[in-house]
């Protein structure tokens, strides 16, 4: 037995806790199986195993050999597919998972672009804003917008996205221009929250975060809902310029505080494991990427 069948061999043990499980997969002998983790130990010259009558438990050593493992063999598996996927076409079904302000605004339109030079990937695309269980709920991706990620988090970051505080003009009008973040105490605030309770309004005060707790007239848990109130005339909200852009644009809404602008939030992609993506998920990261004006560098 070679190094590489070696160690698929007690990576199979490890994940099934059991040597004749192992074996049953196999379709081998159980004294197969233990033969082979034996002589594996006798060459590291370490014991990975350690077997009772009830269960199978893994050394320190183990433990660590079995991380390692796991990456050498997702490094040959990945080499393998690279070389096979450079002859195929991309096919197969993406499910995607995208919050749905940004994905009618900035992914929908360049979707028949994608379709039309992946023929062969079908997308299956849930637009909702909230965090999703990427493997209970069997999404190959999600596009999550934040400041920052949770360690343990897989994502490649593909762009970046501004918050804009705006109002309209006859809103300003009537209420005055604001100067500074703690002026807001004094304006109506269109809040975006998921939740019953208030969230801070944010901005960025000589170099540090900086909280506004405004009470909202209006909260919703969409920023198209809020954007279309303020474009009313009903008060000042903090949105995305994918959101705003268009009304700025127009001039039916002013950007306000400027000069207090959070720092760009991040638009990444977040998959379900750092394992091997599949050649259908490469190129559509690679796609948002380049529509969104970043490489899919990992973050």
């Amino acid at each position: 037995m070679n190094r590489l069948e070696a160690m698929t061999l007690f990576v199979r043990v490890a994940d099934l806790g059991s040597f004749a499980a192992a074996a049953n997969q196999l379709g081998v002998a159980r004294s197969v199986v233990t033969r082979q983790i034996a002589a594996l130990e006798e060459h590291l010259g370490v014991k990975l195993i350690v077997r009772t009558t009830r269960k199978l438990t893994l050394t320190s050593a183990g433990v660590d050999y079995l991380d390692k493992c796991r990456t050498i063999l997702d490094l040959v598996e990945s080499a393998e597919a690279d070389v096979m996927e450079a002859r195929l076409t991309p096919r197969g079904n993406l499910r995607i998972a995208l919050p749905l302000s940004f994905g009618l605004k900035r992914i929908a339109p360049v979707l028949p672009r994608f379709l039309q030079s992946y023929p062969e990937i079908a997308l299956s695309l849930d637009f909702n804003d909230r965090q999703q269980n990427l493997i209970d709920e069997g999404i190959d991706m999600s596009i999550r917008i934040s400041p920052r990620l949770d360690p343990g988090i897989v994502a490649r970051k593909l762009g970046e996205t501004r918050l804009i505080a705006v109002a309209s003009p006859g809103y300003l009008q009537q209420y005055g221009h604001p100067r500074h973040p703690d002026e807001l105490v004094t304006h109506l605030a269109l809040g975006y929250t998921a939740k019953a309770s208030n969230r801070p309004l944010e901005f960025w005060v000589e170099g540090k975060p900086y909280s506004v707790y405004v009470p909202f007239r209006m909260q919703a848990n969409n920023g198209d809902a809020l954007v279309e109130a303020a474009h009313q005339g009903m008060g000042i909200t903090v949105q995305p310029d994918f959101i705003v852009a268009g009304y700025i644009e127009r001039g039916t809404l002013v950007p306000l505080l400027e000069d207090y602008a959070r720092p760009p939030l991040g638009i990444y992609a977040v998959l379900p494991s750092s394992r091997y993506l599949p050649q259908r998920m490469r190129v559509w990261i690679e796609f948002l990427a380049a529509e969104l004006g970043q490489g899919a560098t990992k973050e």
